[in-house]
């Protein structure tokens, strides 16, 4: 037995190795696995090019053996093995990688996909065992040769028996300890989930003998008795879905993968399979989910695609594949372009990621628009749940992403009753008609009665009724929309009014400027303004907000942030064309305490239909009494 020291650095670096690149000890699998891959590619490559070399690829398998009493855990592969020289180099040497070695030579005459690239992926082993055992045979090879470590100081190289050509990885697992449970890695459901979440796309068969029962011979019927057996099962699909041509999947498939992938037992909306080629090419499954996820709206929910590099899981969730807005989508995507980090676990371009985003982004949004075109049932089912992350993705980020989603967005119209774009609003606008008009509260049964929604309406205009908290910074981040401008119905200025007809309230508010000073006066520092209207309909007041917040947008800091909360000015707006203001203003004079509960009664009437809370209901009640009683 000959005892060698590791050639690159001390027990320091192998340290690093195991406790610093590498963030879940689980990993070690998929790093194995992957090596496994790798020597089985090697061989079927060289049987391409070297007649010499003869492989049956239907025989190429990856075997999974536990060893509870003796705490092992083996990883078996029939590639193409190594030599005792080979051996030195890929496994004495951290951080010397065959594959790449492999792939460099390969890479000089035509595509060739292997895994491995840096040589440290083996030492993954010593995160989970305190001894590491290989034996391998090197095809074409008569003898074998075992490589052994503590992953301390050094190894060992002897020579040993193996039958055919290939390799065995022997981990000796660590004791358990309070904080972690080794033998979990020999549990057979344990390692079946492992194999699943990261290697279920390796190309060759991983396979494992496991727990099945059968019916005794010779039981009777009606005492049946059951008995324990070991087989053999392969754990992995081997072709991914995404992989393959899209009229070759059923729907049932689709469905079928959606539900065991992302535990979601509602069918999806639309499935988005797609392939992009370019700088970086990539295959990706996406799916528009029917149902939000329970914790959806938690800061506890991970968005993102599952990422793969060559069928083997790279990230389950790589946030940076999905902007904010459509953070709903769930699915996956698949790139042999990617540049990894040596640990294989993140990224090392950033460019990469950003053309593939780029082109995931593209995809959705233009689905989305096809099913909104297409299929309008499914996309209302659709805006009913995930509308809130469409709006944020316009009015997010001071609306650097608006191109991205306000073609999707829906908003109540009062003339048509329904749901419509903003492009259909525009289409429908009369003649005439310059501004889009919209207006917010809590229900579109009662926006619909305001008096600038009806005075609006008897002109023949739409009005787009906002109920949601965020509707109302659409407009302000958007400004316009095909070339027409917002109008918020409730506090700008509506442009149904000629310069002539501008001209006449003005200069009635002159002639009743005695008036309005009378209600301001009676009202106090209930409202900061009282002004005339002539948008009012036939109504006879109105609340509206003074300039910047509306009261919706109050309603809403008040809620997530009271502290930084602060009231929204009232302006109260009279219609001196109606009756009861008329009244108001006849008894200003002969009976000045009626029209101060005039003015209050007016006032109070303005807060409810702007859903605004009384101060004091009882004072309220107390003077409609009053006044009735006269």
């Amino acid at each position: 037995m000959e005892r060698k020291q590791f050639q690159a650095e001390s027990k320091r670096l192998l340290d690093l190795m195991i406790h610093s690149i590498y963030t879940h000890q689980e990993i070690f699998l998929r790093e194995i696995i992957s090596n496994g891959s790798d020597a089985m590619d090697k061989l079927a490559y060289t049987a391409l090019t070297d007649d010499k070399v003869s492989v049956d690829r239907e025989k190429l398998a990856i075997t999974i053996t536990r060893d509870p009493q003796n705490r092992t855990l083996t990883v078996s592969d029939n590639g193409i093995g190594m030599t005792k020289e080979e051996m030195e180099e890929n496994l004495g040497t951290i951080c010397k990688s065959g594959s790449l070695s492999f792939k460099q030579d390969m890479e000089k005459t035509e595509d060739v996909d292997i895994i491995g690239q840096f040589g440290v992926g083996f030492y993954a082993a010593f995160m989970v065992a305190d001894k590491v055992t290989v034996i391998s045979r090197k095809y074409g090879e008569d003898s074998a040769w075992k490589w052994e470590s503590d992953g301390e100081d050094g190894y060992t190289v002897e020579p040993a028996e193996r039958e055919t050509a290939g390799t065995d990885v022997i981990m000796t697992l660590k004791a358990d300890t309070e904080e972690e449970k080794y033998s979990r890695f020999l549990e057979e459901y344990e390692l079946r989930g492992l194999v699943k979440k990261y290697s279920d796309y390796i190309r060759y068969p991983i396979r494992m003998e496991v727990s099945k029962s059968r019916l005794k011979e010779g039981c009777p019927e009606d005492k049946p008795e059951y008995e324990s057996y070991q087989e053999m099962e392969t754990l992995n699909s081997m072709v991914p879905l995404w992989q393959r041509n899209k009229k070759d999947v059923t729907q049932e498939e689709y469905e079928s993968f959606y539900r065991e992938k992302f535990f979601d037992y509602t069918k999806p909306l639309r499935t988005i399979h797609f392939s992009a080629e370019g700088t970086v090419s990539f295959k990706a499954l996406l799916y528009i989910p029917g149902r939000a996820p329970y914790d959806f709206n938690t800061k506890d929910f991970k968005a993102g695609l599952q990422l793969y590099s060559s069928g083997v899981m790279i990230m389950e969730n790589c946030g940076d594949l999905l902007p904010e807005h459509f953070r709903f989508v769930r699915g996956v995507v698949d790139s042999q372009d990617l540049s990894l980090n040596i640990s294989r676990e993140m990224l090392q371009h950033d460019r990469q990621l950003r053309v593939i985003a780029k082109g995931v982004e593209k995809k959705i949004k233009s689905e989305l628009k096809a099913m909104l075109e297409n299929d309008r049932e499914n996309y209302e089912k659709f805006y009913g749940v995930f509308n809130r992350q469409l709006k944020f993705g316009v009015a997010g980020e001071y609306g650097v992403h608006k191109e991205a989603t306000q073609d999707l967005l829906m908003f109540y119209s009062h003339k048509q009753g329904k749901l419509i774009t903003l492009q259909e609003y525009v289409d429908a606008m009369a003649e005439g008609q310059e501004k889009i008009y919209y207006i917010s509260g809590e229900s579109t049964q009662r926006l619909g009665k305001l008096p600038q929604v009806q005075t609006l309406d008897n002109k023949g205009y739409d009005v787009l009724l906002f109920t949601d908290e965020v509707d109302e910074f659409i407009p302000q981040t958007l400004q316009t929309y095909a070339e027409k401008s917002f109008c918020n119905a409730a506090t700008e200025d509506l442009g149904l009014q000629s310069e002539e007809e501008k001209k006449e309230i003005q200069e009635k508010a002159e002639e009743l400027k005695g008036f309005i000073t009378f209600v301001k006066e009676s009202l106090g520092d209930q409202v900061k303004e009282v002004r005339l209207s002539a948008n009012l309909g036939d109504h006879p007041v109105a609340m509206v907000p003074g300039p910047g917040m509306s009261f919706e947008m109050e309603k809403y800091m008040k809620r997530v942030n009271p502290d930084m909360a602060f009231p929204v000015d009232r302006i109260l707006e009279l219609n001196p064309e109606h009756p009861l203001v008329k009244a108001m203003e006849g008894a200003m004079t002969e009976e000045p305490e009626k029209a101060r509960d005039y003015a209050k009664l007016l006032c109070c009437q303005a807060q409810l239909m702007a859903e605004l809370p009384l101060e004091d209901p009882v004072a309220y009640t107390d003077l409609v009494c009053r006044l009735v009683q006269g």
